[in-house]
């Protein structure tokens, strides 16, 4: 499918609404743009958190698997 968008202004282009829903892109929703030998590509970003564990935490995680490694008969 080839569409032709307009850029305004401020550098904004809005993607059609077919395309829009064919690959789920929602309000607020992210794209990652790369530039190819081809040109420019266009395609769903996903983001999400990510958390970074303390030492404590680390710790806490390794108590926690052995508590409950001892219920398991590892042969």
């Amino acid at each position: 499918m080839k569409k032709i968008v307009t850029i305004n202004d401020r550098g904004t282009i809005t993607l059609p609404k077919e395309l829009r829903r064919k690959y789920g892109l929602e309000t607020g929703g992210k794209i990652v743009i790369e530039e190819s030998e081809e040109g420019l590509l266009l395609r769903p970003g996903v983001t999400f958190s990510v958390e970074i564990y303390s030492e404590k935490r680390l710790q806490e995680f390794q108590e926690c698997n052995e508590d409950e490694l001892k219920d398991f008969d590892l042969g």
